[in-house]
């Protein structure tokens, strides 16, 4: 099982709330309420960078395709090759890699 270094109620709480939301819809909602519209478009941008990122895709081509910056890039593969696997599942989950799942 994995432990995050991260856990705390807040944070808890925060994924509760998200997990209880039922649609698109809702979604849109909720976090346009508790984000501002830069804080969604730079998460949206790093999943689009990891998706690019496990396409294979060359830094330069990613960076032209999403505006993301060389950092945010090298950050989101450090992320691919050393985190806590949570794009990966996600990817995976959304049929936007090879489908093969971490564990």
């Amino acid at each position: 099982m994995y432990e995050s270094k991260l856990a705390n109620p807040s944070l808890d709480r925060l994924f509760q709330a998200i997990s209880v939301l039922e649609s698109q819809e809702e979604y849109y909602r909720f976090f346009e309420d508790i984000c501002t519209i830069s804080e969604l478009h730079a998460i949206a941008q790093r999943l689009d960078v990891a998706v690019m990122l496990s396409g294979d895709e060359t830094y330069t081509r990613i960076a032209e395709t999403t505006g993301a910056s060389t950092a945010t890039i090298s950050r989101v593969k450090k992320c691919l090759n050393y985190g806590a696997n949570g794009y990966r599942i996600a990817l995976a989950r959304l049929d936007l890699t090879d489908g093969t799942e971490p564990e």
